[in-house]
């Protein structure tokens, strides 16, 4: 199983990502939130110039967020810069859509443009807003066609893992349980976040939380965003979130729930993510707890874990390399 990290486009990030790759991991994916933090593409190329070895992608692209056309010129550059070595994810659009006010887009929607984006790397010409489209780019202007990436879908449930198996992709999944198989997948990427306790070191410090909680808050975000109410109020201090989310004016709400999404916590989340809340960490042990963590995921075929370091993200990196045998 292949050990890899994901990150927000922050103006660290390429660093962050030049240090993974020092440190042995196989992949780094970066998010497509541009509002929250920078550009996916100039974070991926910034990258891709201060590295050799790691690959790269978007983790995962929001297809109503550019133009097929848009899309695929940027994979073609990233293949430029880094040859042989670019994944491209895609999905529906959690936090990508749901912190400018929009819900997800349809299942149906996302495997088109896949296919689009796909054939116009192909050199095919398709058909896009009623018009045919097609590279026109002249040698030496992008790399030949056909271009060939692998590609992955970030699915929540049975009508993203349809749309995964019809395109012939692997997908990714966030925070898989003890009982859960994945079957007839090219490749399955795990998104997990959490930190390594150090000897002595209380739970309940400060760095801990500035390490776990933004992963904690995404869960409490993106159920509120999903309607499920009922499962929040079963959480350590559930019943106090869903009271400061509805307090919110509902036309700006998505404005207040996300902010900071993916980096720290906001000021709602400063009221619910406490000790208590720690719990709902999918990694909080020690070092050497961490190769049976691991372990668990292969009889599920995952077949790649993408680790999302919060707070000080060089020390998590190294951190968690050193435990897993990277380095």
């Amino acid at each position: 199983m292949e050990l890899s990290c994901a990150f927000p486009p922050m103006p660290d990030t390429p660093r962050h990502i030049a240090r993974a790759e020092e440190l042995g991991y196989a992949r780094a994916w970066v998010f497509d939130t541009p509002a929250l933090q920078l550009d996916v593409w100039m974070t991926l190329a910034l990258a891709a110039e201060r590295t050799s070895r790691i690959r790269l992608g978007p983790g995962v692209l929001i297809p109503s967020l550019r133009h097929p056309m848009v899309t695929a010129a940027a994979i073609a550059h990233l293949v430029q810069l880094a040859p042989g070595r670019v994944d491209i994810g895609v999905g529906a659009g959690f936090t990508g859509r749901n912190a400018m006010g929009q819900r997800g887009l349809r299942w149906r929607d996302v495997a088109g443009s896949v296919r689009t984006v796909q054939a116009l790397l192909r050199g095919e010409t398709v058909e896009v807003e009623g018009a045919p489209v097609r590279m026109l780019h002249w040698p030496g202007q992008a790399p030949d066609r056909p271009i060939e990436v692998p590609w992955k879908v970030a699915v929540g449930g049975p009508k993203g893992m349809a749309a995964a198996r019809e395109l012939g992709c692997g997908v990714f999944v966030s925070r898989p349980g003890p009982g859960s198989r994945f079957e007839d997948l090219p490749s399955v990427t795990a998104m997990v976040s959490g930190t390594l306790l150090q000897p002595g070191e209380a739970p309940q410090a400060e760095r801990i939380l500035d390490a776990v909680g933004p992963g904690i808050a995404v869960r409490y975000h993106m159920a509120y965003e999903s309607g499920r109410r009922e499962a929040i109020a079963e959480w350590p201090n559930g019943e106090r979130f869903l009271e400061l989310v509805d307090a919110l004016d509902p036309a700006g709400r998505h404005l207040a729930l996300h902010e900071g999404h993916l980096s720290r916590l906001n000021p709602i989340d400063r009221q619910v993510i406490d000790a208590d809340a720690l719990a709902l960490s999918p990694l909080l042990c020690g070092e050497g707890e961490l190769p049976g963590w691991i372990a668990q995921f292969e009889p599920m075929g995952v077949t790649e874990l993408a680790y999302e370091p919060f707070g000080d993200i060089e020390a998590e990196l190294e951190r968690f390399a050193r435990a897993a045998g990277l380095t």
